[in-house]
């Protein structure tokens, strides 16, 4: 018992369609996907704080991110997969075959299939997480077009925040950049990009000390960092771009990881460092963040686990 061809943990996009062709392919998956915790980390990932995903193929009228994960997640367990709503507490690496903790409970793996995501950083005020679908984002691709001819704000200094902000002007009225910093981390070239864009309007030097609004976010509240006076900004979005931090708590010190902590996949597959071992989605893309992407990568993963538990049986033939 609990012994299984391939375990994978994480239940977003990624983990979802890694699960589905595994199952397709008879490798009778184990899928961990977690259970929910605190600020809106729930099963199934990013997209289950996404009031509506008009960007993946196949729903020209739009889905809701909750429904896109409850989808996919019936679609893998119609093909076989075995799904346990816990979070694994531990994974070992050092020993085959691969064993995953949940609690007291071990389970044994020939592969192991890592799609734990990554969770925004957020700015550290009370009760943020309430305006998350009111006006709060941490991805302008995904939300942007529902902020058509509005006011909106992106917090952050470096390359991403300059990025969200310039893709943000295709829709808003204004966007307003604000850095508690006098001096922005951004590279020069996307600097002078966004310098150059007249919708974009700059209050650096300045935090954001609360929200206002009702119903959805109607302004900020900001300080000046020098001289601690306060001020407010007309926004209905704030966009919220000072980076993310990849879930790989369980593997860190087992799998190589990039500078920025996410985990280091090999040439133009899935697979890690680790024969037997392959990531998908957020947790090893530091770059696109798309549920579309995470989706692909975790087809990828599962026919590189597929392939890698053929040549385990030509070898014992």
């Amino acid at each position: 018992m609990n012994q299984h061809k391939v375990i994978i943990v994480g239940s977003g996009p990624a983990g979802l369609t890694a699960a589905i062709y595994a199952a397709r392919a008879g490798l009778e998956p184990l899928l961990l996907e977690g259970e929910a915790i605190a600020n809106n980390d729930l099963p199934g990932g990013q997209l289950m704080n996404t009031t509506e995903v008009e960007n993946y193929p196949g729903f020209p009228a739009s889905i809701t991110g909750p429904e896109l994960i409850s989808g996919l997640r019936e679609q893998a367990v119609r093909f076989g997969t075995e799904i346990v709503g816990k979070r694994a507490s531990q994974i070992d690496l050092t020993q085959r075959p691969f064993t995953v903790r949940v609690g007291k409970e071990v389970f044994r793996a020939a592969s192991l299939i890592i799609s734990t995501g990554a969770k925004p950083n957020m700015l550290p005020l009370p009760g943020i997480w309430d305006w998350a679908n009111r006006g709060l984002s941490t991805c302008a691709t995904c939300d942007g077009f529902f902020f058509r001819g509005k006011a909106v704000a992106v917090v952050g200094g470096g390359d991403s925040a300059l990025e969200e902000a310039l893709f943000l002007t295709n829709h808003a009225d204004s966007v307003t950049v604000v850095h508690r910093r006098t001096e922005l981390r951004a590279s020069r070239i996307m600097q002078d990009r966004a310098e150059a864009n007249l919708k974009i309007f700059w209050r650096l030097g300045e935090e954001v000390t609360g929200i206002d609004g009702k119903e959805k976010i109607s302004g900020l509240r900001l300080r000046n960092a020098d001289t601690g006076v306060s001020s407010t900004l007309a926004a209905e979005g704030l966009f919220v771009a000072i980076g993310h931090t990849p879930n790989t708590e369980l593997v860190r010190g087992q799998l190589e990881l990039d500078p920025a902590g996410y985990i280091v996949t090999t040439g133009a597959s899935q697979a890690t460092g680790i024969e037997g071992v392959f990531a998908c989605g957020d947790v090893q893309d530091p770059v696109y963040r798309q549920a579309i992407t995470s989706a692909g990568s975790g087809c990828r993963a599962t026919l590189d686990a597929q392939r890698y538990l053929e040549s385990l049986v030509s070898v014992t033939a």
